[in-house]
């Protein structure tokens, strides 16, 4: 077994505070033994309409990337940075990037956000469209780890069960989904859909979520929590506000799961 953390913050538009409060969190979840710490979506900066002028600073500094790999190999941790904004190819949007940095701090993989957020919410904000700055992905990323297979995923991918099911298909043990969700959508979906994708896929599912207020207009539902392949919630994070939450990776356990209900043998796709 072993243990992992998933993050919980409230971002704000000052890139030195956010990370310092990851350094903060990166110590904590190394002090409490934890291998692995998920960071939530926007965990350097939430302002999305300063995201396009962030990854131009980005290309010439990386200061963002070079944040997470220092503490990675510091702690002698693995850390999914949930997403940081790369320019995309036309340099005019970014692409919302989950990397994963590995205990050397070595980049090891990258995930581009595939479904982007254009919806219309009943809170203040009341329009998000990200398509507006976002460039969207289209690869699946299923990471090798020492903990397992890891497929990687960002916030909004959580209402495909599909794209879930075909990382799955690649391997995944573990899935990630480092999250804004809103406290609109949040309040009335997060923990169902997390549990849903658990044990549709019998893989353990982490996922690190904003959670707060941000500006008068935004805020965050919070919750960030860890799912088991039953479905069972291992850990929670009840209260708003910064901090990680803590379970163990129990992958002998999850094999014994798929053994006795093989799902994946008996999916019959014909006709649907």
């Amino acid at each position: 077994m072993v243990k992992v953390a998933v993050a919980q913050m409230v971002s704000g538009e000052v890139l030195a505070d956010n990370l310092a409060t990851v350094a903060q969190l990166a110590e904590e979840a190394a002090s409490a033994s934890a291998k692995l710490l998920l960071l939530p979506e926007n965990f350097a900066l939430l302002d999305s309409k300063a995201l396009v002028s962030l990854a131009r600073e980005e290309v010439s500094s990386g200061n963002i990337q070079k944040t997470i790999a220092s503490l990675a190999k510091k702690h002698n941790l693995w850390i999914i940075a949930g997403s940081v904004p790369l320019l995309s190819r036309s340099g005019d949007k970014v692409y919302a990037s989950c990397l994963v940095f590995n205990e050397l701090g070595v980049q090891v993989g990258r995930y581009d956000k595939i479904h982007l957020f254009d919806v219309d919410v009943e809170d203040r904000h009341s329009s998000y469209r990200e398509s507006d700055f976002i460039e969207a992905g289209d690869q699946l990323v299923v990471v090798d780890s020492p903990f397992g297979k890891i497929g990687l995923s960002i916030c909004y991918d959580l209402r495909f069960p599909e794209h879930y099911q075909k990382l799955r298909g690649l391997g995944a043990e573990i899935l990630v989904v480092p999250s804004a969700f809103t406290y609109v959508t949040g309040e009335a979906h997060w923990e169902v859909l997390l549990r849903a994708r658990g044990i549709e896929t019998q893989c353990y599912v982490l996922a690190a979520n904003q959670g707060g207020k941000h500006s008068e207009t935004r805020s965050s539902w919070g919750h960030s929590m860890i799912v088991d392949p039953w479905g069972e919630v291992l850990a929670l994070r009840e209260r708003a506000g910064k901090g990680i939450v803590l379970a163990d990776i129990n992958l002998p356990m999850l094999h014994k799961r798929r053994e006795a209900m093989p799902v994946m043998q008996h999916r019959k796709t014909a006709g649907f």
